[in-house]
């Protein structure tokens, strides 16, 4: 009889494909992934951070349908496919929500759109603004999935492109905390003494100052921005990581195997990359699922308080503080949604999180 002998990280691959959740809420992260990375190929409105407005159409229901005449721009831009995948395409045309039009004589008599049955204003154009007068292709009907929000923006465009800063600063967040967690961390628990001291002095005194309160503070020295959020959150995410790398290191520090690599001559750089820390990664990989969840929840508090992403850029918690008030107008969806939104990532992401401890989990 032949015994099949099967590694740690096998174990551990089947105990989480086992696990309902964890592999329901990968699945949810991977699709959110994809969203965020392909946002403007999918998004009803692919200008740059969907970004198109038509006040006359503001804050309509889901399912919304308007004609929209589009006016040409006689500007070319030259724009490559990879620009326009992550930046949104640079649209220079004109869009007018109408709600009749008719063409004579070479021109063409439009009335503007206008809500709660009142007559819109009447406008004439020259066919000439159109390309060999074809005006056909530029007058489309257009629906609203989402609806819009209070600046006649596509709201399922919007939510879309959205995606993208709730999604990425959880890698840039866990990415940054993990290289000065880890590094501090490692250092302090092999070390010890005055080093392990003076380390754990600034890891209490950073846990000491509430997570918000600094992460506004560092938004407001490093300016508002994008990437200055990115690095503010990821600046405050690195305690709880080298509190628990410096307990492990603590802990296995003296184990055989590292005695003997000591023995062996090897470099201390070698024993805490090489030996240590490939043996310690179970926790820091749990701590690193909840601080995606954590870094997605700072952000939309900054976005809220509106130091976060600025607009015209597409954030989920900016979203909702410029719709919280329409729960009380009636449309309670506008702020709703990018909520819902929310709290399905930092779900899915603490889900994932307990799937991972317990199929880490050596005792199981």
């Amino acid at each position: 009889m032949s015994i099949k002998s099967q590694s740690l990280t096998q174990l551990a691959l089947q105990r989480f494909k086992k696990n309902f959740w964890g592999v329901f809420s990968f699945w949810v992260i991977v699709c959110i992934g994809l969203i965020a990375v392909f946002a403007y190929v999918i998004s009803p409105d692919d200008s740059s951070n969907a970004n198109q407005m038509h006040l006359s159409i503001h804050s309509q229901k889901p399912g919304f349908e308007v004609l929209m005449l589009t006016i040409p721009s006689n500007e070319n831009t030259e724009q490559n496919f990879l620009s326009s995948l992550f930046f949104g395409k640079e649209n220079l045309d004109t869009e007018i929500p109408i709600s009749d039009f008719e063409v004579k004589d070479r021109e063409m008599k439009y009335v503007l759109y206008s809500s709660d049955g009142i007559v819109g204003e009447e406008k004439i154009i020259s066919l000439d603004v159109f390309p060999n007068a074809n005006y056909k292709k530029y007058i489309k009907s257009r629906r609203f999935i989402f609806g819009t929000d209070k600046y006649g923006r596509d709201y399922l465009s919007r939510i879309l492109i959205g995606s993208r800063i709730s999604f990425f600063i959880g890698f840039v967040a866990v990415f940054i905390s993990l290289i000065i967690g880890v590094t501090l961390g490692s250092i302090a628990g092999y070390y010890g003494g005055k080093i392990d001291a003076a380390i754990m002095w600034l890891i209490n005194v950073t846990w000491s100052i509430p997570t918000l309160l600094l992460v506004i503070a560092i938004t407001l020295a490093l300016g508002k921005g994008f990437w200055q959020v990115f690095i503010a959150v990821g600046l405050t995410m690195w305690v709880e990581v080298a509190r628990v790398v410096r307990g492990q290191v603590l802990s296995v520090k003296e184990m055989q195997y590292v005695t003997a690599a000591r023995a062996l001559g090897f470099k201390d750089f070698r024993i805490i990359s090489g030996h240590i820390l490939p043996n310690i990664m179970a926790p820091v990989i749990v701590i690193s699922a909840a601080n995606f969840a954590a870094a997605i929840l700072i952000e939309s508090g900054l976005s809220f308080l509106g130091i976060g992403a600025q607009p015209p850029m597409a954030s989920w918690g900016a979203m909702i503080k410029d719709h919280y008030n329409y729960i009380i107008l009636g449309k309670p969806y506008l702020a709703i949604i990018p909520g819902l939104c929310i709290m399905i990532l930092v779900m899915a992401f603490m889900l994932i999180g307990n799937a991972l401890r317990d199929a880490l989990d050596v005792k199981n």
